[in-house]
């Protein structure tokens, strides 16, 4: 059984809409492949320390990472020397300054506070990974009408790596279902 885990971006959730595509799609055309969609703590450390507690119980053999959930796919991938999709990344440096305070999320409405020491985590992390080092491990797909991330430095982050540069677009992936397939390649999901 081949187990894939898939992040979701910041302020968000499992019951996002790209979730539910490769969720509906995992179900209906694989039979020996599972995903893993969990809901992650609005906090970043919190978020963290989740990923880490589900890789070590559930072994996954890939991740699929979604903006900030391609900033945690990125970094456990290389820690853990997993496969990795990733869907308008944030890359490092990533700084999220502007989020100090109060926040909320916009799948649950649950409001949740970004404090100091989670940008200082985000940091550490950031240090970890400056310089993608298993570019082999990485396909990335990015959307050039991305209004939160400029995708060039995702281009630029991933280049060696797999790239699938769409026109247009936006923030959350405009028909994310048509990649579907290539990301079932990719991920070798049976």
């Amino acid at each position: 059984m081949t187990k894939i885990l898939y992040l979701h971006g910041f302020a968000s959730s499992a019951d996002s809409t790209k979730a539910k595509v490769i969720e509906s799609f995992v179900k209906k055309n694989t039979s020996s492949s599972r995903i893993l969609i969990p809901d992650l703590n609005n906090n970043i450390k919190h978020a963290y320390q989740q990923i880490e507690e589900i890789i070590k119980t559930e072994s996954p053999s890939s991740i699929i990472g979604s903006s900030l959930g391609g900033f945690f796919g990125t970094y456990f991938a290389e820690k853990y020397d997993l496969l990795c999709v990733n869907i308008n990344p944030a890359i490092p440096p990533i700084d999220m300054s502007e989020y100090l305070g109060e926040n909320q999320n916009y799948s649950t409405g649950e409001k949740f506070v970004i404090d100091q020491d989670q940008l200082d985590w985000l940091g550490v992390m950031n240090k970890k990974i400056r310089v993608l080092k298993k570019h082999e491990n990485f396909m990335t797909l990015v959307q050039s009408g991305d209004e939160v991330l400029d995708y060039k430095i995702a281009i630029k982050y991933f280049s060696g790596s797999q790239l699938d540069v769409t026109f247009g677009g936006n923030h959350s992936f405009e028909n994310f279902e048509s990649h579907i397939l290539k990301i079932q390649n990719f991920l070798n999901m049976h």
